[in-house]
């Protein structure tokens, strides 16, 4: 999934204060949505399987052959697979794996894309162009291939896999931190820092990167999104997360051969999957119209 590179926030918007920020958020249609479909998601992850202990099994890999393929019911809201497995204990217990593996990702890839970015930035001349030229090198390749193709070399697994996925999204963390940064370089307050003399480090960790943080906190939710569907579809080719481990995308995968003879095997896999990159999607875009009313397109 190509995600767009936000532009540059400007630095007087671009940490407000947390009470009016989220106020802002909530009162933005887009945001709104976006935080009551990634809260929701992140609900499921969080509190759904202790929801789902009552059912006829809270064991998402629990097996009954005698119960394959059955349709809903009061004991099988959402039915079951062909293994006898209740789905919705296998998609609530899924949004655990599925957003555990974006969110870490994503959060290493910002970590290590703020750090490269800034000191790409500040740093210029050519030690900015050899970041920006291997930064180039990676984005040449789709975020997806990237992806796939480290899979291919690490091997499957949940911490091969949020590597995997780190190393696709974190080139556009770096791009747009060094946005940022060049942005806030231009500043009256930074000449006048390093006209005192201060350490370039200290410059960095206290007048640059807390000011040019916008676009990255634009990018954050964008990549989570971005993240949920990467690892779906490695999941779906089988190169995710180890079986019979119930994420999302894997179970697409063990749905498809099935598809004609119970089609809800994969569309409700696929409707948790479009609900949490919409919601991670809209919050980005609030967010975006947020720090930056002037690229708001709707309120």
């Amino acid at each position: 999934m190509a995600t767009e590179t936000p532009a540059a926030v400007p630095v007087t918007a671009a940490l407000p204060r947390r009470r009016s920020f989220l106020g802002a958020l909530w009162r933005h249609r887009s945001s709104r949505v976006g935080l009551i479909l990634a809260g929701f998601t992140l609900a499921v992850a969080l509190i759904g399987p202790f929801l789902v202990l009552g059912s006829a099994s809270s064991d998402p890999n629990h097996q009954d052959l005698s119960q394959s393929l059955l349709g809903s019911s009061s004991g099988h809201w959402l039915g079951t697979d062909d293994l006898g497995r209740d789905e919705l204990v296998r998609i609530v217990n899924g949004a655990r794996y599925t957003l555990v593996m974006a969110v870490a990702a994503v959060a290493i890839a910002a970590a290590a894309g703020l750090v490269v970015g800034a000191v790409s930035g500040y740093a210029g001349g050519w030690t900015d162009l050899v970041i920006q030229r291997l930064v180039d090198i990676i984005l040449s390749f789709p975020g997806f291939l990237m992806a796939l193709s480290l899979v291919a070399i690490l091997g499957t697994g949940m911490t091969n896999l949020i590597i995997a996925v780190a190393v696709s999204a974190f080139p556009r963390f770096v791009r747009v931190t060094r946005s940022g940064v060049l942005t806030v370089m231009r500043l009256p307050y930074v000449e006048a820092a390093r006209s005192q003399g201060l350490p370039p480090l200290r410059i960095l960790r206290r007048h640059v990167v807390p000011n040019a943080l916008g676009a990255l906190i634009v990018q954050t939710p964008l990549e989570i999104g971005s993240a949920v569907l990467t690892g779906a579809g490695l999941g779906f080719l089988g190169l995710g997360v180890a079986e019979p481990t119930p994420e999302w995308g894997a179970m697409l995968g063990d749905g498809r051969d099935l598809l004609f003879t119970d089609p809800t095997l994969v569309t409700y896999p696929g409707i948790a999957i479009f609900v949490a990159i919409l919601g991670f999607n809209l919050l980005g875009d609030g967010i975006r119209d947020v720090l930056d009313p002037r690229h708001s397109t709707s309120r």
